[in-house]
C-alpha cells in the first residue's frame, strides 16, 4: 500500500485506524472488574505525577505559552489530586445495593479527546484517567501547536495503563495533528462520546459531529470586589489567579469590578502587587496588537508575560510586572479588550453599590462568558445568594482565586480540566466533568405496583422501604437525602393538683370536691 503523502488525508486515515483499535480495546475493558480498573488508573496517576515537571517543560518549550512551574502544578493536579478525588468512585457493575430500582454502570465505549494548546499535557492526562476509570478507551486528538508534548503525555499514560493490566490500545494519540483528522475522529462510527476542549469553532464542530459530546465554551470571567470584601485578600487572589500560567486557564479573571468605596484601596494594593495601570494611549496600542481584524484574540499574545505583551504593543513596563490593567467604562464591540484575553491583561471597572456591580457582571458574562464562571469577593452572605441565584454562570465562586476555584483546586468542586457551561453556554452539562459523565447508567427495576396477581417469588432484599418525605416526594427510606419528620413528643402526663391548691380568687381543690358532691346529692 502506497504511503499517503497529503497530511490532511493521512490524518483522516490515522483517525480511522486509531478509532478501530481503540474500539477493540474498549470491548476488553468492558469485562474488567473495579479492582482492575482502579489498579490501572492508580498507576496512570502515579506515573503522570512523576512526569509532571518533564511534561511541563516540554509543553512550555513547544507552545511558548505560560510558565512551566505553573504547568507542573496543573500536571500534578490532573493526576494525583484527580486520583484522590475519584479513587473511591464505583464505576463498574451495580452502583447501589438492595432496592426496587438499582443502577448499573456501563462504559460509553471510545472517547474522542480533543486537547488544546493552552493546557496540553494536564488536559491529556486528565482525560485519559477519567476515561479509563469509567472503562472507556480514548483516542487523543492534539492541537497542532502542542502535538509533541501531548503525544509524550499520551505515551506515558499508555505505558502506565498497560503496566497496570490494560489492553495495549486503551490509550492512543494521533501523531498527524491536522483539523481534518480531528473531524474524522469525532464523526467515526466507533466513537462513543466526544470530550472537547479547545476553541469555539472546534467545540461547535464536536456538537455537530452527530455524537454525544461534552464541550467547553469560552470564559469571560468577572471578579466583583464588593464593599464588605477583604480587599487585600481579594487583590492577592485575583493577581495569583490571573497570572497563573500567564492567564491560559479559561476560568481566570478577565475583569475586576470594584465598589467605589474600595477603589482607592484596591488601586494601591494592585500597584503593590506590581500591576501596571495602562494609559489611554497604551490601551489603544494593546487593542491594536492583541486583537485581529475579526475581533478574535491574536494567538501570539496568548500566555505571554505582561512585559512581553507591552513590548509587542510598543511600550515598556518593568520585567517583573504582573498584570496590565486596562481601565474602561463599558462592555462590547466599542471596548475591544472586554473579551476573554488568555493573558495577564485584565479590565478594570468602578461601580457604586452592588446593584451596579451586578449589572456590570451581567454585561461581561453575556459578552462571551455565559454559562462559565464568575467570582465574588464579599462578606455579605445575602449578596452571595443574590448573585448565585441570578447570574447566568454555572460556577459562582466566593472569596477565592477564580482559576483555582473553578477547577476544584481551592474549592470543593470536582477536580477537572473540562468545565461544563450548561445549555446557556451551549454545553450538555453544567458540571466539572468526572468519570461519572462518561458512564451509561442502566437500571434494574422490580415491580412495585402489580397490575395482575401472581406467584412471582423474586426478592430484591426487602430492606428498602418507601415513604413520602417532608416535601411529599416518594423516596427510599434509606436515602440519605430524605429527612424524616421528627416524631411528635409523647403527651405530657396530667399534672396532679394538690388538695390545697386554689383556683380563681382562692377556692381550694377540697372546696371544689365538696361543691360537686353536694350537687350530686340534690339530684
Amino acid at each position: 500500500m502506497n504511503e499517503i503523502k497529503d497530511r490532511d488525508l493521512a490524518s483522516r486515515q490515522e483517525a480511522r485506524e486509531l478509532a478501530q483499535r481503540a474500539y477493540a480495546a474498549a470491548q476488553i475493558l468492558r469485562g474488567f472488574s473495579q479492582t482492575d480498573i482502579d489498579r490501572i488508573c492508580r498507576n496512570m496517576a502515579d506515573k503522570g505525577f512523576a512526569a509532571a515537571e518533564v511534561l511541563a517543560k516540554a509543553a512550555s518549550e513547544e507552545t511558548g505559552f505560560g510558565k512551566w512551574p505553573d504547568k507542573k502544578i496543573k500536571n500534578e493536579f490532573s493526576t494525583k489530586a484527580l486520583w484522590e478525588y475519584i479513587k473511591d468512585m464505583k464505576t463498574v457493575g451495580f452502583l447501589d445495593g438492595e432496592g426496587t430500582v438499582r443502577r448499573i454502570a456501563e462504559p460509553m465505549g471510545v472517547v474522542a479527546g480533543i486537547i488544546p494548546s493552552t493546557n496540553p499535557t494536564s488536559t491529556a492526562m486528565y482525560k485519559a484517567i477519567i476515561s479509563l476509570k469509567s472503562r472507556n478507551s480514548i483516542v487523543l486528538s492534539p492541537h497542532p501547536a502542542a502535538a509533541g508534548c501531548i503525544l509524550q503525555a499520551a505515551e506515558i499514560m499508555r505505558k502506565a495503563a498497560v503496566e497496570g493490566g490494560a489492553p495495549a490500545d486503551a490509550v492512543l494519540c494521533m501523531t498527524i495533528a491536522e483539523l481534518p483528522g480531528a473531524h474524522e475522529l469525532m464523526s467515526h462510527p466507533k466513537i462513543g462520546v466526544i470530550l472537547a476542549t479547545g476553541g469555539t469553532g472546534l467545540v461547535k464542530a464536536a456538537y455537530s459531529a452527530g455524537k454525544p459530546a461534552y464541550g467547553v465554551g469560552p470564559g469571560n470571567v468577572p471578579a466583583f470586589i464588593e464593599k464588605t470584601a477583604d480587599a487585600e485578600k481579594a487583590v492577592k487572589d485575583i493577581v495569583l489567579s490571573k497570572c497563573f500560567d500567564n492567564g491560559t486557564v479559561c476560568a481566570s479573571e478577565q475583569s475586576i469590578i470594584t465598589d467605589i468605596s474600595l477603589d482607592q484601596a484596591v488601586r494601591k494594593l494592585l500597584i503593590e502587587q506590581k500591576c501596571h495601570f495602562c494609559s489611554p494611549e497604551e490601551i489603544k496600542k494593546l487593542e491594536a496588537v492583541m486583537l485581529r481584524p475579526g475581533r478574535g484574540i491574536n494567538p501570539t499574545i496568548v500566555g505571554q508575560p505582561s512585559h512581553k505583551i507591552a513590548q509587542m504593543a510598543g511600550f515598556a513596563v518593568p520585567e517583573d510586572t504582573t498584570m496590565l490593567i486596562v481601565e474602561i467604562s463599558g462592555v462590547g464591540a466599542e471596548y475591544p479588550l472586554s473579551v476573554e484575553k488568555l493573558s495577564p491583561v485584565i479590565c478594570y471597572y468602578t461601580v457604586d453599590g452592588w446593584e451596579q456591580g451586578c449589572e456590570m457582571c451581567l454585561k461581561i458574562i453575556n459578552y462571551g462568558g455565559i454559562g462559565h464562571t464568575m467570582t465574588l469577593h464579599t462578606n455579605d452572605n445575602a449578596i452571595v445568594e443574590k448573585f448565585a441565584l441570578e447570574k447566568p454562570v454555572m460556577r459562582v465562586l466566593v472569596n477565592t482565586p477564580s482559576t483555582h476555584g473553578a477547577i476544584g483546586y481551592s474549592t470543593g468542586l470536582a477536580p477537572a480540566m473540562t468545565l461544563g457551561c450548561g445549555t446557556w453556554g451551549g454545553s450538555i452539562t453544567a458540571d466539572n466533568v468526572t468519570p461519572m459523565h462518561l458512564l451509561n447508567i442502566k437500571r434494574l427495576a422490580y415491580e412495585t405496583n402489580p397490575l395482575h396477581p401472581g406467584k412471582n417469588r423474586l426478592t430484591y432484599g426487602g430492606k428498602t422501604k418507601w415513604r413520602y418525605d417532608e416535601q411529599y416526594r416518594y423516596r427510599p427510606a434509606e436515602d440519605d437525602s430524605v429527612k424524616q419528620r421528627p416524631a411528635p413528643p409523647p403527651p405530657k402526663p396530667e399534672k396532679a393538683v394538690p388538695a390545697n391548691e386554689t383556683y380563681g380568687e382562692g377556692i381550694t381543690e377540697a372546696r371544689v370536691a365538696e361543691i360537686i358532691g353536694n350537687f350530686r346529692k340534690r339530684k
